[in-house]
Order: C-alpha cells, then structure tokens, then sequence
C-alpha cells in the first residue's frame, strides 16, 4: 500500500483512524469540519491553480507545488494539530528528495489564522520519516483496529460518530 500525506498526518493524530482509513473506511466525505477546510483552501488563495502546479508522485498528491522555487504550499483550516501538518509536509518533502528533487521546502498556510509556517528538510528527517512509513505499514496490517483514545480533537473528527458509538462516557482528555 502507498503511504500517502493523509497517513501520515493520521499516524500523528490518532492511530485508530489511521488504521479506519488505510482499512477503507473512509468517513472525511461526512464531515463539515473537512469540507470547510477544503472551502477554505480553494478559496483564499485564487491565482494558486495559475501560479503552482499539482503534483502527484508515489502515493501523495501536492495541491501546490512552485517548481520554479521548489516550495509546496500546504493550506490547513487551523493549527489544531500542527504537529501532524508538520510530518505531512515532512513526508512531501520525503518524497520530492527520494525522486531527485534538490533543497525542497514547505510553507503551511493558516488563512484564517493569517499564519504562515516555513518548513525546511533536515538531515535528522530522513530517518525519522522512515520510522513514520514502518510504523504506518505496521498499523495497516494490525488484525484489529487500535482502541479508542479519547482526546479533546475527537469532537470534530470525521470519524466521531463511528468512534463513539455505543460510547456513554465522553469524558476525553
């Protein structure tokens, strides 16, 4: 299976919904919270689609990529979980220098937040990234989904209502 952004950010959040989707159950397209995100990216920066190329390359899909400066543009809704913005364009970065792509950086974007991020490859990343892809591949092919952790993100996560159903204590920390 490729390891795509999405599992990386995932594997990063909550290692239940990592497995839900790399396992097919997919429940993004249900929810508000990923559709404004997705409003939001296709809206506030409109000469993008002019200015930068989408980029598909071994499993991972750039909406933004600046090949000129070798920059990716990662839009997000907010900074919630930065950390797992941070490892998906570490990922992207990943991938561009595996296919011969010299010095690549990323810039996350929180327009909302009128926030910028700049994130620059390190030496360190190569091998923490590759840690990242084994720990993803493990989780794929676990027999059983991870349980439920209960974190305060849950509350407008896609997989919310599958998570907890049947759940009478919501109590997350």
């Amino acid at each position: 299976m490729n390891i795509t952004g999405t599992h990386i950010a995932y594997l990063h959040t909550c290692l239940r919904k990592l497995w839900l989707f790399a396992n097919g159950i997919q429940m993004e397209h249900t929810s508000q919270v990923v559709a404004e995100g997705k409003l939001i990216a296709e809206t506030t920066y409109l000469d993008r689609a002019r200015k930068y190329t989408e980029l598909e390359l071994d499993g991972i899909k750039i909406d933004y990529y600046d090949a000129k400066n070798k920059v990716i543009h990662e839009v997000k809704k907010s900074d919630k979980v930065e950390h797992a913005h941070f490892a998906q364009v570490k990922y992207y970065l990943y991938i561009l220098i595996k296919n011969g792509i010299d010095n690549p950086s990323a810039i996350l974007e929180y327009p909302k937040m009128k926030q910028r991020q700049i994130v620059e490859w390190e030496e360190s990343d190569m091998a923490e990234v590759e840690k990242w892809k084994n720990k993803c591949s493990a989780i794929f092919y676990q027999d059983e989904c991870p349980p439920l952790v209960k974190k305060s993100i849950c509350k407008k996560c896609s997989y919310h209502d599958f998570c907890y159903a049947g759940e009478n204590d919501i109590n997350e920390e």
